[in-house]
C-alpha cells in the first residue's frame, strides 16, 4: 500500500521502451506506465533510434502515471532518470537532434575503437583493456569521419541522459557516471584526456560535449515551465543528475556497498560489482572510479544480447505459441518457459553461444557472432529456448570467473529486469554460476533507483545509501542446486570452447557481410 505524499518520479529510458514510475518514500510503487519505441537496423550490427521518441514516451507515461495515481502535481517532489548509455545524439543549439541516435548496441565504430585502443594511453587502464565500439568516443570518431557535415553542424554531441536532462531543465549537465563508464573520463586523472583527444583528431569534440560534470544524485536543475506543462508537473520540481540504467538498477537493488553484484537482465545483461578499491587486470570493463558513489569503484561485465535473443526467438519462430498465449490470455514467455522446463539440462545436446550482437566481455570481440549447434530433428522450441537460457547464463559465469581471476569474487547476486521474471532462467543462472540470487520487491529496479536519486536531489534523504536502505526491500532468494553443477560444468566447457573453434569463421563472415 502506497504511503502519503510526497512522491518521487523515476524515468527509465531503456532499449525497447521508456517507463515512468511514481514511488512513495518507503519505495512502494504508486503508478507506472510504459511506452515502446522503434529501433532501426540500417546495416548488420548497426542500431539507431529517434530521440524525439524518447521525449514523446516520457510525456505520455508521466501524464499516465499522474492520472492513474490521482495525485496533484505538487505531490511530486523530485525526479530522477536513467537511460541507455553510449547512445550519442548530435544536436543543434536548441537540443534538436540532427540525425538518429547511435544506440548503445551499435557496433559500426569497431575500427575507430581499435585505433583508440592502439594508442595505449594511460587513461585506458580504467577501461580494463581494449575500448568497445559501443562507447562514445569511437562513435564520435565514426561520425566525424563518415558524416562530417553533421559533425560540423552539431553544437553538442551528448549521451541520452544529457539529452533528456536538458529537455527537462534547460541545463547541459553531464553525468559523472555516464562519462566515466562510457566516454573515457577519469576523475582521478582530471577528467578528459586532452592529449588523447588531440591525437585522435577530436580536439574540437570537447567543445561539443558537456563541461559541467556532476555525480548521480546531485541536483541538475529544476523542471522548466515548458517541460512542466508538457509533463503535467510543477515548474521548479528538482531534477537529479541521472545515469546509466544498469547503474541505477544497482541503487534500486541496494547494491550500494562493496562486495555484491547486480545482475540487470534486460535486452542485454549487465553484471555490476561495487568494489572498495580498484581491481585492475580483468577482461571486463573498469575499474571505474567514483562511477556510482564517490570513493568506490565499479567492475562492469556485460552481454550485448540476452533478453533480445529470447525476444528474437519468440517473435520470429513461435507463432503457434503466440496464438495460443493470446487465446489463453497469457504471456507467450510463460508458455515457452513451461516448454523449456520440460527439457533436461544441456537441452539434449544443443549449445547456444550468445554473441548475437558481438561479445562485450570478457572476449571484447564486436565481430563475434551467435550460434546454435548440436541441433537434431528431435529438438523443438523448448530445447531452443532452454539452450538460449543456458547460453546466456554461461555468459554470466564466464564474466564472474574472469572477475575472480583478477581478484574479485561476488558472494551473491541481486537480480532485476524483465529476465528476472522467469524463475527458470534465474534458477539456471544460479545453478550454472553456483551463486544464490536475491530478488527485491520492486523488479523495475532501474526506475526505483532513479526515483531514489530524485528523492536525494530534493533533499528528502541525505545520501544515496540512506535512501536505498529505506526504499528497497528483499523478497526472495534462488539457491543454486549443487546436484546440477557437474552437468552445467560439462556444457559450460563446450560453450567456452566454441568461440576459439569458430572465431576465424565468425570474422570472415562478419567482414564479408559488412
Amino acid at each position: 500500500m502506497a504511503g502519503a505524499p510526497p512522491y518521487v518520479l523515476g524515468v527509465d529510458c531503456g532499449t525497447q521502451s521508456l517507463r515512468s514510475a511514481l514511488f512513495d518514500l518507503a519505495g512502494n510503487p504508486v503508478a507506472q506506465a510504459v511506452e515502446g519505441f522503434e529501433t532501426t537496423y540500417p546495416q548488420v550490427s548497426w542500431a539507431e533510434q529517434n530521440p524525439e521518441d524518447w521525449l514523446r514516451a516520457m510525456t505520455h507515461t508521466v501524464r499516465d502515471c499522474l492520472s492513474q495515481a490521482g495525485i496533484r502535481p505538487e505531490d511530486v517532489c523530485g525526479i530522477g532518470l536513467d537511460t541507455t548509455a553510449c547512445t550519442p545524439v548530435a544536436v543543434d543549439d536548441h537540443g534538436t537532434p540532427l540525425r538518429p541516435a547511435l544506440l548503445w548496441m551499435d557496433q559500426r565504430a569497431h575500427r575507430e575503437a581499435a585505433v583508440l585502443s592502439a594508442t595505449g594511453h594511460p587513461i585506458l587502464r580504467y577501461a580494463g583493456g581494449p575500448v568497445s565500439p559501443e562507447w562514445g568516443i569511437p562513435k564520435s570518431l565514426w561520425l566525424k569521419a563518415n558524416e562530417p557535415e553533421t559533425y560540423r553542424r552539431a553544437a553538442r554531441i551528448v549521451d541520452c541522459s544529457e539529452f533528456l536532462t536538458f529537455h527537462l531543465t534547460g541545463n547541459w549537465v553531464a553525468s559523472l557516471n555516464t562519462l566515466t563508464c562510457k566516454w573515457n573520463y577519469a576523475r582521478p586523472d582530471g577528467g578528459y584526456a586532452g592529449d588523447l583527444l588531440e591525437s585522435l583528431g577530436l580536439a574540437d569534440w570537447r567543445t561539443k560535449y558537456v563541461q559541467d560534470v556532476r555525480p548521480v544524485g546531485d541536483r541538475a536543475g529544476e523542471l522548466t515551465p515548458i517541460a512542466a506543462e508538457r509533463l503535467g508537473l510543477n515548474a521548479g520540481t528538482p531534477v537529479a543528475v541521472g545515469g546509466i540504467d544498469a547503474y541505477m538498477g544497482m541503487i534500486g537493488l541496494n547494491v550500494v556497498e562493496p562486495g555484491r553484484m547486480a545482475l540487470v537482465m534486460g535486452s542485454s545483461t549487465c553484471h555490476m560489482c561495487l568494489c572498495a578499491h580498484g581491481v585492475f587486470g580483468s577482461n571486463v570493463w573498469g575499474p571505474f572510479p567514483d562511477a556510482l558513489t564517490l570513493g568506490a569503484w565499479v567492475l562492469e561485465g556485460g552481454q550485448t544480447a540476452t533478453g533480445s535473443i529470447v525476444k528474437w526467438f519468440a517473435d520470429g519462430f513461435c507463432g503457434t505459441y503466440a496464438a495460443e498465449a493470446k487465446a489463453r490470455g497469457q504471456s507467450i514467455y510463460a508458455l515457452l518457459d513451461a516448454e523449456a522446463a520440460r527439457v533436461p539440462i544441456g537441452s539434449e545436446g544443443v549449445v547456444c553461444v550468445d554473441y548475437f550482437q558481438g561479445n562485450r566481455t570478457p572476449l571484447r570481440d564486436p565481430l563475434a557472432r551467435g550460434a546454435l549447434w548440436g541441433l537434431g530433428l528431435r529438438h523443438g522450441p523448448g530445447h531452443i529456448l532452454r539452450a538460449i537460457y543456458e547460453g546466456t547464463a554461461f555468459g554470466t559465469r564466464h564474466i564472474v570467473e574472469d572477475m575472480a581471476a583478477a581478484g574479485f569474487s561476488p558472494t551473491e547476486i541481486y537480480a532485476c529486469g524483465g529476465g528476472a521474471r522467469s524463475r527458470l532462467w534465474l534458477q539456471i543462472h544460479a545453478d550454472a554460476c553456483g551463486l544464490p540470487i536475491t530478488l527485491t520487491e520492486v523488479q523495475e529496479a532501474a526506475a526505483l533507483g532513479s526515483a531514489i536519486l530524485g528523492a536525494v536531489a530534493a533533499g528528502l534523504f541525505p545520501s544515496i545509501p540512506e535512501a536505498a536502505a529505506q526504499m528497497v526491500r528483499t523478497t526472495d532468494r534462488v539457491e543454486p542446486n549443487a546436484a546440477n553443477r557437474a552437468e552445467y560444468d560439462f556444457y559450460f566447457d563446450k560453450y567456452v570452447r566454441t568461440y576459439p573453434a569458430l572465431k576465424d569463421l565468425m570474422h570472415e563472415v562478419a567482414g564479408h557481410v559488412v
